[in-house]
């Protein structure tokens, strides 16, 4: 049986072998369930990278390419810049 003590701040540091054998990485979520009258339980909630999410949403345009999405953002910071639309 492992154990962890908690900070003054509310903080564990979860043993090295329960990191292990639950497969816990950095940015990993526990789920801790709290049913009344019945014993607690920690469930892990994988986290997900951003590149696990490419092709999740249906593309609604083409991709106009990285140099076209350059000139725009400096079109659209040029018009906030000098306060006005016809940038």
């Amino acid at each position: 049986m492992q154990r962890a003590r908690i900070t003054s701040k509310g903080q564990i540091t979860i043993p090295v072998e329960v990191r292990k054998a639950l497969g816990l990485k950095r940015g990993d979520y526990l789920l801790f369930e709290l049913p009344q009258g019945e014993a607690t339980s920690i469930r892990v909630v994988k986290g997900k990278s951003l590149s696990a999410l490419y092709g999740a949403l249906p593309v609604t345009r083409p991709y106009p390419g990285k140099e076209e999405v350059r000139k725009e953002v400096g079109r659209a910071l040029a018009r906030e810049i000098s306060g006005s639309d016809d940038a």
